[in-house]
């Protein structure tokens, strides 16, 4: 008997019982299924950190300092803009980042979670695009006056300019109980939801320190002329805070390219544990087929017994079992990474209405991960298969003849 002639009939075999046959595949089909959705699920999360870093800038460098107030070793706001000054092949900008915590009130209404931001007017680049990667729709943005001058202006995210009744420009809404005039709104990068990416207000980095009753600003956002010198960028942050601090557990530095890099290695130490756990789920589908397998076995003894009598073969034996049981496995296989594509595509598509009009997230498995989960499947059938097999080519032809 050949390879086709053992695959047809292990194809009529599961056909003459169907329910015990997909009973049996039900491991595999979970399993199958289960790892092409993890895999579509980490694929799509690592594209789409990747376009949201991509969309920030890969020339991104942040600073963040231990030691500010109180210290007697400070670095100031003045000692960074020198850096972009003396090295502007390499560094073209820097802003304080000061993050606010204050209520914010408009029109008795208050917003508890909106972001406040205090930046300089480096933050906005030459290209109109923030640092955030968010653009101005009306007005201005902060200038070097506003910052000099501790002046109350802030910028504000499309949600809170939902609240204002017409034009917001000119309108104030209050901060920690001080008034700020609003001279810009920024176009819409979210759903304009409460808590959502247009749920913030910028404002001069030295407005927001006096908010925060604070003197020194302990993060620093760079931005280098380009992706590649990034590296450089860093390297002369570096020595700069070190000639001040004198040990380098005073500061942090990171670019953009390092920060992707941790966020993809997390997402895929998260995947395989989580791949490893939907493993066990095939395990279990390999011990339903050997078991299977084995009463197929004694059911078929008596014509194993047959077919040795009239000169079968050991390896032919096992071959035929071998091949019924990857068969098993590969039909499971075949429809657990059809069930797999279904279910990610809904989770894609659910995840993606709530990301919000700015992000995009797309669940598709990759043709490595579909053809690894086959091909794991079909292994696992064989694996689990050939202990039976080899039970039944080991058994006497005598004695399979006379078995009831």
């Amino acid at each position: 008997m050949n390879i086709s002639q053992s695959f047809r009939l292990a194809l009529k075999s599961l056909a003459t019982s169907k329910m015990r046959a997909i009973l049996t595949m039900l491991g595999i089909i979970i399993g199958v299924a289960a790892v092409i959705v993890i895999t579509s699920l980490g694929n799509g999360m690592q594209v789409m950190m990747n376009e949201q870093f991509e969309k920030l800038g890969a020339n991104l460098v942040q600073v963040q300092l231990f030691y500010v107030d109180g210290s007697s070793r400070s670095i100031q706001p003045d000692d960074m803009e020198e850096l972009v000054e003396k090295y502007p092949q390499y560094i073209s900008g820097m802003t304080p980042y000061v993050s606010v915590q204050a209520k914010v009130y408009h029109n008795a209404n208050e917003f508890e979670r909106t972001r406040i931001t205090g930046v300089s007017e480096a933050f906005l680049s030459d290209r109109g695009t923030t640092m955030n990667g968010e653009t101005l729709g009306q007005g201005r943005f902060i200038k070097f006056v506003d910052v000099d001058r501790y002046q109350n202006v802030c910028v504000i995210g499309s949600y809170l300019a939902q609240d204002f009744q017409g034009d917001p420009l000119g309108q104030t809404l209050t901060m920690g109980g001080v008034p700020y005039t609003v001279i810009g709104v920024l176009a819409q990068s979210g759903d304009s939801s409460e808590g959502s990416a247009d749920d913030i207000i910028y404002l001069p980095y030295t407005s927001a320190l006096r908010l925060n009753n604070t003197a020194d600003a302990s993060v620093y956002v760079f931005t280098s002329t380009s992706k590649e010198t990034a590296s450089v960028a860093k390297g002369i942050i570096e020595n700069r805070l070190y000639e001040t601090y004198q040990e380098d557990t005073a500061y942090y530095v990171m670019t953009s390219a390092e920060m992707m890099d941790i966020m993809n290695t997390m997402t895929n130490t998260m995947m395989v544990v989580l791949v490893a756990i939907a493993a066990i789920s095939l395990l279990v589908g390999g011990i339903g087929i050997m078991n299977i397998m084995l009463v197929s076995v004694t059911e078929r003894t008596r014509e194993i017994g047959i077919r040795k009598s009239l000169g079968a073969k050991r390896r032919a034996i096992r071959s035929q079992f071998i091949i019924e049981a990857g068969t098993t496995s590969a039909i499971g296989g075949i429809i657990g990474i059809l069930l797999g594509v279904g279910l990610a595509s809904v989770a894609g598509s659910l995840i993606s209405a709530t990301m919000g009009s700015g992000v995009t997230f797309t669940a598709v498995p990759t043709a490595s991960a579909v053809a690894t989960a086959f091909g794991v499947s079909v292994g696992i059938g064989v694996l689990f298969g050939y202990l039976p097999a080899n039970k039944a080519a080991a058994l006497n032809p005598i004695d399979a003849l006379r078995y009831e």
